[in-house]
């Protein structure tokens, strides 16, 4: 016993020296890489602690009171976490390994990111190695049909057409249903930034894509906000989703990088109508004992080979980039060309880009700067969705005599319009300049704190001009003989201010991540409409100076304030309209320096505000259980006292089941989410539409070149009323993934109710003024639907791997409440006047058609037997079904990608066809398609709007097929690597549409919409789209 004691006694040193090194505290520094180098921002914290550090630029951190036995976890977005225990060291350098599938699922939220794991909403991201590939004009290209209930449609296939985005259905009956999209952290106007085409004769048409000003080879992810617990951080911006595109920085390999890529791309219709040839016209006219001499002019032209053509386009980017320890920048040039497939269109892009992140005070500050430059010229044919029954280009090229020759001053059209006149004698173009800045600084107040300033400006200039040459024979407007002209300039001035807090603290067992911020951003438009009659010269060119040079020759005549100005034979001057001090018109006797004979002008100025505050709360407990709820108030100056704020709230709450202990192994994701929210849209409101306000009425010369000076007319009348339209979202969803996510997916189920609908409507008579903008009231459209979507690695080797991904989304559209009805979608052509084809009324979705049933012809009369009035068919121009399909192999060096494109459920009313292909149409002397004179139509039956025109629009289409080879290189090469690659584009479609595509929808300018509602699924001569190869190779060095 006294030898144990003994013994017990000398061991006790010992065991206090061991036992108080394992409570030592001790510090640990060291340095985090990865295959490249030193990777900054990484988190180093002390497991089960709230004890932690962040590497600096050259990747070194230090973490001081670390007991001996302590593990710490080193954790970056897009790497796999690495735990390393201290066993006393007081220096541990780790290297990280890349983690391709979580790099894929980081996305970008509202003022931060997160990961597809974490998030509590329904958010997705598309990374630059997914983007679809080839001919891509704008942004959202890329991701067309990449995402579940996401539709993307470019309204026609002409370089730089505009775009209908919508994200989980249709619900505003007054925008354009397109998303918020925020680019580098900084939301961009609803708005046009270049004007629409108008009227010199031949008809208007929309405005060009908002997006093109963005190089896509800048992008490096867009992620997309689909339900209202993720997009209601946006407020009154939110409710049509929000699409965040993040470009590319300098980070990476500490050191600097070239990066070049050129493509040249090869393009053809991809289909043509089947028109009668010039033989067979003369055969069948005489078949029908129409005078065969009459209409023989001698010649055999296929006017769709004459205006369509094969056309190549090149693009070509170079890229600088430098990770430099304390910060990184990139710096990029493109150059894009793209010809149309129809002559005389096309679209030139030139951009500038450079990104820069520094930071100093021990990285405790953080300056980020994001800038863009570009310039867009944008080139147009004599294409018009609202030509009259003459057609645009494309239409009389459908429509056109066989037999015509192909000489512009050709002047036995019997009135109507040669293509040749149109593509010689008319000429439209716009050229946009715009700038997009931003400037962030963030500082770490502390460890848990940090506080973010943002500022950005968007900025854009644009000019276009459309001219019909004084020999445009048979055009419209009293151009011919006199020559017509219109000049529009748009510039637009958006500034951002924002201010963030954001407080991140890690408890034991949870996570708290809270952020509180103010906003405020104007948004800044102001322009001039010039139209001109009468010019002393025919070159075109010089038809646009003059247009400019007079305009500004009478701008500089006049001092003060103005609204409006302008000169004819019958004004006795120049006159000038003013609003201020008081509504008055002055007379300028001075007409020196002027290059036409009639001149108007129209001239505006508007500047709206939004200012908000907004916060977020997430909570996480147990890496299990995830919280988020969001608020923001939006103060908008387009609405009155009354309702001049409104308050947007959402949550969400999110389970991730694969974290409990009752879920099996192989499930390794296993989410439900659950949320709710309201969001708003103001967007097609206008400016000062709550308020009394009066301008000169519209004007311009007429077909012989006088003006009648307008007169001051009520625009707007107050209402303190007018609200935002609300979006109350419902939404539930689940991720799931087995086997490591080898086999991934997920499905949400949703219910979105819009109510309080913006609209301008007949104000009730008798009233001063014709119309007035309020809130419908008891008005609601409701959007339900699912979405699907499912991604399998069906082969994953060292040599060979093989992947699929596949969404597919169904939605349902209904006006459920609504008070009045009103017409929409009008319809042109011959004996077409005031006809329209849809409807809006409650019980209906969106874009429903209202037609006649037709029910084939009368087989001794050759009449049609159709119902005397037109009525709802049951068929709208909104998909049901919407899909996509997606595979990638890759096999060594060697990688083959496809993308398949599929709408189902919707309908396309064919005005072409109306306007154009009819038995009516071949008696008046045109060409028609060969089918029409089988049909049983007698030459004088009235082609009236009915089913008759109305096609399914359902289609598949293998959108994209890429194959791209890795060129091997040892490394000692210049390079450090070579990819060169073929693109097919539009390689084919599967459908029953009779016209030249299914995804079409022609629009005219908003001055040209009937009842001021927008248009969808019309077809009046839409411009082809092309079939596209592309060949091009990227290079690094």
């Amino acid at each position: 016993m006294k030898n144990k004691l003994l013994t017990n006694l000398l061991l006790l040193p010992i065991a206090l020296l061991f036992g108080s090194s394992a409570f030592a505290q001790i510090a640990v520094s060291g340095t985090v890489s990865d295959a490249n180098g030193p990777v900054p921002g990484v988190n180093v914290v002390v497991q089960g602690t709230s004890i932690g550090a962040q590497t600096d630029f050259d990747g070194n951190y230090s973490v001081g009171n670390v007991s001996n036995d302590a593990t710490l976890v080193f954790s970056y977005i897009g790497y796999a976490s690495q735990e390393v225990a201290v066993n006393g060291q007081a220096i541990i350098n780790v290297t990280l390994q890349e983690d391709a599938e979580a790099l894929a699922e980081v996305v970008v939220i509202g003022y931060g990111t997160t990961t597809v794991q974490d998030a509590t909403g329904s958010v997705t991201a598309v990374t630059s190695e997914e983007f679809n590939q080839g001919v891509i004009n704008s942004p959202e290209q890329l991701i067309q049909g990449k995402t579940a209930g996401v539709q993307i449609s470019q309204s026609t296939g002409e370089p730089g057409a505009g775009i209908d985005i919508r994200i989980r259905g249709a619900s505003s009956v007054r925008s354009n249903n397109n998303p918020l999209f925020v680019v580098d952290g900084v939301p961009l106007s609803g708005g046009n930034t270049s004007a629409e085409t108008a009227n010199t004769g031949i008809g208007s048409s929309s405005a060009k894509n908002p997006l093109s000003f963005i190089n896509p080879n800048d992008i490096e992810s867009i992620s997309i906000l689909k339900d209202a617990s993720a997009a209601a951080i946006y407020g009154s911006r939110g409710a049509n989703g929000v699409v965040f595109i993040t470009t590319k920085s300098g980070k990476g390999a500490k050191g600097s990088s070239w990066d070049y890529s050129s493509s040249m791309s090869v393009a053809s219709v991809a289909k043509t109508f089947d028109l009668l040839s010039a033989e067979k016209y003369l055969s069948r006219s005489a078949d029908f004992d129409f005078n065969v001499a009459e209409r023989d002019f001698g010649f055999n032209t296929n006017w769709q080979d004459y205006i369509f053509r094969t056309s190549t386009s090149t693009n070509n980017d170079i890229a600088y980039s430098n990770n430099y320890g304390s910060g990184n920048l990139r710096a990029t040039f493109g150059y894009n060309k793209n010809f149309g497939v129809v002559e005389n269109t096309s679209l030139e892009r030139i951009t500038g880009r450079l990104n820069w992140n520094q930071r100093y005070l021990n990285d405790k500050l953080k300056i980020g700067v994001q800038s863009s430059f570009s310039r867009v010229n944008d080139e147009g044919a004599a294409t018009a969705a609202s030509a009259g029954f003459q057609g645009d280009l494309l239409g009389a090229a459908y429509s056109a005599n066989p037999t015509w020759p192909t000489g512009p001053d050709f002047d036995g059209t019997g009135g109507l319009l040669s293509p040749a006149t149109m593509l010689d004698y008319y000429q439209n173009t716009a050229n946009t300049n715009r700038m997009l800045v931003n400037v962030s600084a963030e500082y770490d107040v502390t460890s848990d704190l940090s506080a973010r300033v943002n500022v950005g400006l968007d900025e854009s200039e644009s000019t276009r001009i459309g001219v019909s040459s004084p020999k445009a024979r048979n055009f419209g407007a009293g151009a011919f003989g006199n020559g017509r002209g219109i000049l529009s300039d748009l510039n637009t001035r958006s500034e951002l201010l924002e201010v963030t807090l954001n407080y991140n603290k890690e408890y034991d067992n949870s996570k708290l991540d809270i952020l509180a911020g103010y906003s405020y951003q104007s948004f800044q438009r102001d322009g001039r409409t010039v139209n001109g009659w009468g010019f002393f010269t025919e070159n075109m060119d010089e038809m646009g100076d003059a247009l400019e040079n007079s305009a500004n020759a009478v701008e500089a005549k006049i001092t003060g304030d103005y609204q409006q100005y302008g000169f004819a034979g019958n004004t006795g001057g120049i006159f000038v309209n003013r609003l201020f001090p008081d509504p008055t018109t002055d007379v300028i006797t001075d007409l020196n320096n002027l290059s036409v004979k009639s001149l108007f002008a129209d001239t505006y100025d508007n500047t709206d505000e939004l200012q908000s505050v907004f916060g977020r709360l997430n909570y996480s407990v147990a890496d299990k259980y995830l919280f988020t709820a969001t608020v923001r108030m939006d103060g908008s100056s387009k609405f009155g006292a009354d309702n001049q704020y409104g308050t947007f709230p959402s949550g969400a709450f999110a389970w991730k089941l694969h974290n409990e202990d009752f879920v099996g192994d192989n499930i390794s994701t296993l989410k439900l989410r659950l949320g709710a929210g309201i969001t708003g849209n103001q967007e097609g409101l206008g400016y000062g539409n709550f308020t009394q306000r009066q301008r000169y009425a519209g004007g311009g010369p007429d077909d012989g070149g006088n003006i009648n000076i307008p007169g001051i007319v009520d625009v707007s009348y107050p209402n303190p009323a007018l609200k935002w339209e609300e979006t109350l979202q419902l939404a539930a969803g689940i991720d799931f993934g087995f086997n490591d996510d080898r086999l991934n997916g997920s499905l949400d189920v949703y219910r979105k109710e819009t109510s309080d609908l913006l609209f301008n409507v007949l104000a009730a008579q008798p009233s001063v003024q014709p119309f007035l903008f309020l809130n419908l009231p008891d008005s609601k459209v409701v959007n339900e639907g699912v979405e699907v979507s499912l991604g399998y690695d069906l082969i994953s080797s060292d040599d060979l791997t093989w992947n699929a991904t596949f969404n597919v989304a169904y939605n349902k559209n209904l006006v459920e409440e609504l008070s009045g009805e009103f017409d929409a979608g009008t319809i042109r052509g011959q004996g077409l006047s005031l006809a329209f084809a849809q409807k809006l009324k409650a019980g209906e979705p969106l874009f429903s058609y209202f037609l006649r049933e037709f029910e084939g012809f009368d087989p001794a009369t050759g009449q049609p037997i159709q119902t005397d009035v037109q009525d709802f068919v049951g068929k709208s121009a909104l998909p049901d079904l919407t899909g996509g399909l997606s595979t990638s192999m890759n096999y060594k060096n060697w990688t083959v990608s496809t993308y398949f494109a599929g709408q189902f459920g919707h309908y396309i009313y064919n005005n072409t066809a109306n306007a154009f292909f009819t038995a009516g149409a071949f008696r008046g002397g045109r060409n028609v398609t060969s089918d029409v004179l089988s049909a049983g139509e007698s030459f004088d039956a009235a082609a009236d709007v009915s089913t008759r025109f109305l096609e399914s629009g359902d289609f598949i289409r293998m959108q994209n097929a890429t194959v791209s080879y890795n060129w091997p290189l040892s490394g000692d090469e210049f390079f450090s690597s070579l990819v060169l690659s073929v693109t097919g584009q539009n390689l084919f479609v599967i459908t029953d549409y009779s016209g030249l595509d299914p995804e079409v929808s022609s629009s005219p300018s908003g001055g040209d919409l009937l009842n001021g509602l927008p248009v969808f699924g019309i077809d009046y001569a839409g411009y082809p789209r092309p079939r596209t190869f592309t060949f091009g190779f990227n290079a690094k060095f």
